[in-house]
């Protein structure tokens, strides 16, 4: 009697189970403040990620692009319905917003007080604020922030795509959430 191969694929009904498994014991409240994304591709990314990985709400501000841009909803393929989020506003006001829900922003970008990602302080409910792709987070993002924190990188390129950067840092403070309990 031969085994079944315990690498197959999951088929769709599994993928289901193992994902709500996964939701159940998942706990910290995740958001994300996108400053001056502007890239639609981007935005449809991070909104893509931002489902995937439990992200309750997303603060657009400056001058982001709404996932409802054509061009975004080429990459988000209808995710923009599974995340709530609210049109761009001063970026102040986003970050006062998470802030009022409870949130601890934590900046992604490289600052000379920035944690490196892998040691943050990425527990509890987190709401991550990237800045656009040109010019990062902005000097009043940063300081209305509660940390910032970098993504380590030892390569010649000195920076990385913002949705790359976006899926990153949710990866690694779902990751850290996960690992400190154990495995469902």
């Amino acid at each position: 009697m031969t085994t079944p191969n315990p690498r197959r694929q999951l088929r769709p009904t599994d993928v289901k189970r193992l994902n709500r498994t996964w939701r159940r014991t998942t706990e910290g409240r995740l958001a994300l403040i996108l400053e001056s994304v502007t890239g639609p591709f981007n935005i449809g990314s991070i909104f893509r990620t931002a489902a995937a990985f439990g992200v309750d709400t997303v603060w657009l501000a400056g001058n982001a692009t709404p996932p409802t841009n054509p061009k975004a909803q080429k990459t988000a393929l209808g995710t923009d319905r599974l995340v709530e989020w609210h049109e761009p506003v001063p970026v102040g006001e986003a970050v006062r917003a998470a802030k009022e829900d409870g949130y601890r922003v934590v900046a992604v970008e490289l600052t000379g007080d920035a944690d490196p990602l892998h040691e943050a302080k990425l527990d509890g409910d987190v709401c991550l604020l990237l800045g656009g792709e040109d010019h990062g987070c902005s000097p009043a993002s940063l300081e209305a922030a509660d940390a910032a924190a970098y993504i380590p990188q030892v390569g010649r390129v000195g920076s990385i795509n913002v949705a790359v950067a976006a899926a990153i840092a949710l990866a690694e403070t779902r990751r850290r959430e996960w690992a400190s309990m154990g495995r469902p």
